[in-house]
């Protein structure tokens, strides 16, 4: 269940759809993999197969979880490199320490965001604390990762953490859903998230039977990865379910339809609703690295390897073992 929740009867609603609103198209629905990341925790690659061009300027994301740790089994990263683009962890259940070369951190937990910035070049890691090692618990979550242009590539990195009741909450116009802006804007409402490249980033709980029609910029893209749950994306609507991507084309609005039946493990549609302003620059990209060129990429990895991105702090956390 997601940490931040509301009652819909008591938040500022969306207005009705209009007449003259074009539902966009829906272009593509898939499968997200699984696999590993950091030092074995599970994941899903939501964009794996979609061509870069539909996600500008979106680059990649996982989904982290669900999974309930039994004791000693939590798991995270060790230190390592970014250059070139920014990240945005938002944790749904569990939580996270962070901490990076360029001193910030802190905890992320049940429904905060963590904004980094790495543009020129950073370290850091991302552990689940001691004593969540010990206890196991549920971890849910996932990580996206921003382009930069290039203009900002070497900008000066920073670190933003956005806790869970700093979200704007919303209500559709019927009150069936519930939405978290966590970055842009929808129908004149702000999310807290401060970006260099301009994206919206929303989390909605459709209930069961419930419609979302969702004001969407016409220069931005649109991208819906459903995080548990089943419905349908689009006019008429396509199936889409829990582990999919669905990407958007051209129009004024975002539809989804939660089914009106849902498993006991997710009695709502959960849904990640993503979109920004299409770079259209090239995009060259190399494990923790996103830059614009291969001789870019080169010289990412020989600033990391003579210590340019970043020292690991005196004071530095380390992964724990249970």
């Amino acid at each position: 269940m997601p940490a931040v929740t509301a009652d819909t009867l008591a938040l500022p609603r969306l207005p009705a759809p209009r007449v003259e609103d074009v539902p966009r198209p829906v272009r593509s629905v898939t499968t997200a993999p699984s696999g590993f990341e950091g030092e074995g925790f599970p994941v899903k690659r939501a964009f794996a197969g979609v061509d870069l061009r539909d996600l500008d300027p979106f680059v990649h994301m996982d989904q982290m979880g669900a999974v309930e740790y039994a004791p000693g089994e939590p798991k995270g990263t060790p230190w390592h490199p970014h250059r070139g683009f920014e990240t945005v962890t938002y944790m749904l259940d569990g939580t996270f320490q962070h901490q990076d070369s360029h001193g910030g951190g802190g905890l992320i937990t049940d429904g905060a965001t963590q904004w980094m910035t790495a543009g020129a070049g950073i370290l850091h890691i991302e552990t689940p604390p001691e004593e969540l090692v010990m206890s196991g618990g549920l971890f849910h979550g996932f990580q996206l990762w921003v382009n930069l242009p290039a203009r900002d590539k070497f900008s000066q990195p920073r670190y933003q953490s956005l806790e869970g009741d700093q979200v704007t909450l919303l209500a559709s116009d019927d009150g069936g859903t519930l939405l978290r802006v966590i970055a842009g804007d929808i129908a004149g409402h702000s999310g807290p998230g401060s970006t260099h490249t301009p994206i919206t980033v929303v989390h909605a709980t459709v209930s069961p039977g419930a419609r979302l029609a969702l004001p969407w910029r016409l220069d931005f893209n649109a991208l819906a990865y459903v995080l548990a749950g089943a419905g349908t994306v689009g006019v008429p609507g396509r199936p889409i379910r829990s582990g999919q991507l669905a990407v958007f084309g051209p129009g004024d609005q975002v539809v989804l339809a939660a089914g009106e039946r849902q498993e006991s493990r997710a009695p709502a549609l959960e849904v990640l609703l993503l979109g920004g302003r299409p770079i259209r620059e090239p995009v060259a990209a190399y494990g923790p690295f996103v830059m614009n060129t291969r001789e870019e990429l080169i010289q990412a990895v020989e600033d990391y390897q003579a210590g340019k991105l970043g020292v690991i702090p005196e004071n530095a956390l380390m992964p724990h073992t249970g």
